[in-house]
């Protein structure tokens, strides 16, 4: 009887692209089914391999036995991920990424994923958390489970995406082979293997949904005015058309709450600098863990000036003889400007993307805060805190329950205000704190945005898994 989860390396497409000067001649094998009942036509992947691979040639110093496995994800706002692919017109397409990728000489799986708004013929949504993570999982371990077939090295698996799919980069690293999933991946048939990897790659990962309201009103508190863009899509283009509102009354006093709200949090935390200080705040939201993220921010700000930037564009930055001496925290927050109102997360009138994320079969939107519930301008139900938790990487650093990845790279752009500084700060914070291999910084003058440094990220993996390997 034929394995319907058994690689097959016979089945592939030849394809040759020109990445810069070089000419990348690969094996593609797509619409490769990872899970044995799946539910949606989207839990498919494609594999991707260096041609040489399977001639006994060495590229970039790795071997078929040796190469990375790199997974990069499409994920983006919680939606369905589709599978990905060098040549991909699709505005989420990171094809550029993947040709890069193998260039470098990595193996390169790319899988689709279940988002928010998947439903089935009957209208019943399949999308709903922790369908994306759970898919993740399943793709991760269809690989692991074709150890020997599928080429690449199994124990080098780097995971990598932007905002959810940063976030869904993170949850993987963070929840290898958690109990919680164990019972959602038997349902969908997915294969008998382990899905804890070795290194995480995330740009801007929106994450810690449960407490992300709070940080982003201990962050924005006191600037009521917001600035965004409605994104549309037409002919695979994204029109962006700014828009602009004012907080209420009654949403900056929710701000307030707020961010007494994060303080409790952050401060129960236990987190600590590379000296061993606790990091903290006071009840005005002021103190050492603040302070720890203006040294980010000065920091970034340090090296663009090295690099020839004029760091002054943001206003509140000051440069005295080539140095970048002083960070006046509200006027640049000021000038990097506020994008949501309040709550910026779960929506009182359940109308944000995370409101959809945490849904269930029948139910389009539910608040996942207790916050929100209780402030509900709708009839709402609220999620189940124990999926809340699941789906927050925060979770399984603060008790030992899975097994974590132990390398990670973490972005946040400067000038990113989807959300807080201090989400991406807690995870790299809690994660060297546990002794993780963690590098971390807040690239200058950068919105919301992935894959802007891949020469960069592609070092740091090779970094790794030379040294690895030997």
């Amino acid at each position: 009887m034929t394995d319907p989860l058994r690689f097959n390396e016979k089945i592939y497409d030849p394809a040759t692209a020109t990445v810069g000067t070089t000419r990348v001649t690969y094996r593609a094998f797509k619409d490769l089914t990872y899970v044995a009942q799946p539910v949606d036509d989207c839990q498919k992947l494609n594999v991707f391999v260096p041609e040489g691979y399977f001639n006994g040639q060495t590229i970039n110093g790795y071997t078929r036995v040796t190469a990375p496995i790199f997974m990069p994800n499409t994920v983006g706002g919680y939606l369905p991920g589709p599978r990905d692919f060098p040549g991909n017109p699709a505005p989420f397409s990171g094809s550029t990424t993947i040709l890069q990728a193998l260039k470098r000489g990595y193996v390169v799986v790319s899988a689709g994923l279940r988002g928010r708004t998947t439903q089935n013929l009957q209208n019943e949504y399949l999308g709903k958390a922790p369908a994306f993570i759970v898919d993740m999982k399943a793709a991760v371990r269809y690989v692991k489970y074709n150890a020997g077939w599928l080429p690449g090295n199994p124990d080098r698996i780097i995971t990598n995406g932007t905002s959810a799919g940063g976030a869904t980069s993170v949850l993987m690293g963070a929840s290898g082979n958690a109990d919680f999933f164990e019972t959602p991946l038997q349902e969908i048939g997915a294969a008998p293997a382990t899905d804890d990897i070795f290194a995480v790659s995330a740009y801007c990962p929106v994450h810690n949904l449960a407490h992300a309201d709070a940080a982003y009103e201990w962050q924005f508190n006191g600037i009521n005015q917001w600035h965004r863009q409605r994104v549309r899509i037409e002919n695979n283009q994204r029109i962006c058309t700014p828009i602009h509102g004012q907080l209420s009354p009654d949403e900056q006093v929710l701000s307030r709450e707020l961010k007494a709200a994060f303080v409790l949090y952050l401060n129960g935390l236990g987190l600590r600098d590379v000296a061993g200080n606790p990091l903290t705040l006071d009840a005005a939201g002021e103190g050492s863990f603040k302070q720890a993220i203006e040294r980010e921010i000065l920091m970034s700000a340090q090296r663009a000036l090295a690099a020839g930037t004029d760091v002054t564009k943001y206003a509140g930055v000051s440069v005295t003889n080539q140095m970048v001496t002083g960070l006046d925290w509200p006027r640049y927050l000021h000038a990097i400007t506020r994008m949501k109102s309040v709550p910026a997360f779960d929506a009182l009138n359940l109308s944000n993307p995370e409101n959809d994320l945490f849904g269930n079969r029948l139910t389009p939107a539910r608040h996942f805060t207790q916050f929100s519930q209780d402030h509900s301008t709708v009839s709402a139900l609220l999620a189940d805190p124990l999926l809340v938790a699941a789906v927050n990487p925060i979770t399984y650093l603060m008790t030992k329950q899975s097994h974590v990845a132990p390398h990670w790279r973490i972005r946040h752009g400067a000038a990113d205000r989807d959300t807080s500084f201090a989400i991406s700060m807690i995870l790299a914070t809690k994660l060297a704190n546990r002794g993780y291999d963690v590098d971390f910084r807040l690239p200058w003058a950068t919105p919301h945005s992935g894959d802007y440094d891949l020469p960069e990220l592609f070092q740091w993996i090779d970094n790794l898994c030379r040294t690895a390997t030997k």
